[in-house]
């Protein structure tokens, strides 16, 4: 038990700090345009560009998640994406191609965030009791809005006094701090050489390297999981690249702390209560798969409502408690699809994982990653308007609700022998 609650705290944070290097980017947006003269469409090349590189790691971190090791996994990309993240301000002043240069640079950072999600769903599913999973996964997964909010009150009073450069250097050091104290404290240096080792010959080192596909795909259950998730991602993903721009620009006289902070200071709660309420509600005898369809209703269903809200209103007040709910209804998924991924095959949680991340950038019929977020900047530009934007959110968020209430179960499908419904 303390062992678990060291590593639960550790993830945690790493999390919190995977968001705060995620995150630097639209919240310096509007300040990086300015400097370098970026119009819509090309800020939006420049956030969506970090789903670039996202989309292409998720499947090979879960896959080697689950051979590995999740923990070794976060641990080496962690290390690479801080740097990356310190180092992104020097980039922009190696040429006048600053276009280019920021691109590259999400998407270095995206193809090595992408594996982070994955492998902590492969570590959670082996290491985790079920009846724990929600809370576990709840917890851990507090951390994006808590690196949000992080990065939203720190970065906004770093981008007032020091300029955007300092936001960058601010997540990007903290992230290799992390690193230095994981490597120290909770991992030996043997582990990370026998991981790297493994790596570089390509060898498999657990008993469970073959993955059942045909078994897995056959399912309708599991297509309904990575819907799902891919729809809740998307809905996340283009509030979390936009918001700030909105704010920013519809309410040129609010204080950046304020939008930055509010919702993801809501969002934290509400992850750690939907994790309890989910457990809570499984151990007094409510069927798993309940469950987690009521918390999907929740997640992408009620969350879809106040982000259609967002668009139909002039007041900031009205616009902050609107986007609060919506983001922090958003974090009852954690409960939801995040954890079924785990109930529907826990031997290979991280390659399914993967998967239900994966088309998430590269689905256009969703919107998601680069689509979504890229979108969302060529219907502000054309139109003017950001209710577009919100409305493609609550579109997307209801396909995935649908989808997961018809077919979704909490059924095993990673085993051969019939397993009775939970």
């Amino acid at each position: 038990r303390p062992e678990c609650q060291v590593w639960t705290g550790t993830l945690l944070l790493g999390t919190c700090l995977l968001y705060c290097a995620r995150v630097s980017m639209p919240v310096c947006a509007a300040a990086m345009s300015q400097d370098f003269g970026w119009n819509k469409k090309e800020a939006g090349v420049v956030l969506s560009s970090f789903f670039w590189g996202y989309c292409l790691t998720q499947v090979v971190g879960g896959h080697l998640g689950d051979r590995i090791g999740g923990e070794k996994v976060i641990l080496l990309s962690a290390s690479a994406w801080g740097f990356i993240t310190a180092a992104t301000p020097l980039l922009s002043r190696l040429s006048s191609a600053h276009l280019a240069f920021m691109t590259f640079s999400r998407i270095l950072t995206g193809l090595l965030q992408g594996v982070y999600f994955p492998a902590l769903t492969s570590l959670l599913s082996q290491k985790v009791r079920e009846s724990e999973r929600a809370f576990t996964y709840s917890t851990v997964g507090a951390g994006s809005q808590f690196g949000t909010l992080v990065t939203g009150a720190v970065g906004s009073l770093l981008l007032d006094w020091y300029g955007w450069p300092s936001v960058f250097y601010f997540s990007g050091g903290l992230t290799l701090l992390w690193v230095c104290y994981v490597y120290r404290c909770l991992l030996g240096e043997k582990d990370l050489i026998l991981a790297l080792g493994v790596l570089a010959q390509g060898l498999p080192v657990s008993r469970h390297t073959k993955v059942p596909w045909r078994q897995l795909f056959r399912k309708p259950s599991v297509w309904a999981a990575i819907i799902s998730q891919l729809s809740a991602a998307c809905s996340f993903f283009v509030l979390l690249s936009w918001l700030p721009t909105f704010f920013k620009e519809t309410f040129p006289s609010s204080k950046g702390w304020v939008f930055n902070v509010v919702p993801w200071l809501v969002a934290i709660p509400a992850s750690l209560f939907s994790g309890l309420l989910s457990d809570r509600l499984i151990n007094q005898g409510y069927r798993t798969i309940t469950v987690r369809k009521f918390m999907q209703a929740m997640g992408l269903g009620l969350s879809s409502v106040f982000a259609l809200c967002l668009g139909h209103t002039s007041s900031f007040c009205k616009s902050v408690v609107f986007a609060s709910a919506s983001i922090g209804l958003q974090t009852f998924n954690h409960s939801g699809i995040s954890v079924n991924i785990q109930d529907l095959a826990p031997s290979c949680a991280g390659f399914l994982g993967g998967m239900a991340h994966h088309p998430v950038c590269l689905s256009p019929l969703e919107g998601a990653g680069v689509v979504g977020v890229c979108l969302g900047g060529y219907l502000i530009e054309t139109t003017g308007s950001w209710t577009s934007v919100f409305d493609l959110v609550a579109a997307v968020s209801s396909l995935g609700l649908c989808t997961f209430l018809v077919f979704g179960k909490a059924q095993r499908v990673d085993l051969s022998p019939a397993h009775e419904d939970l």
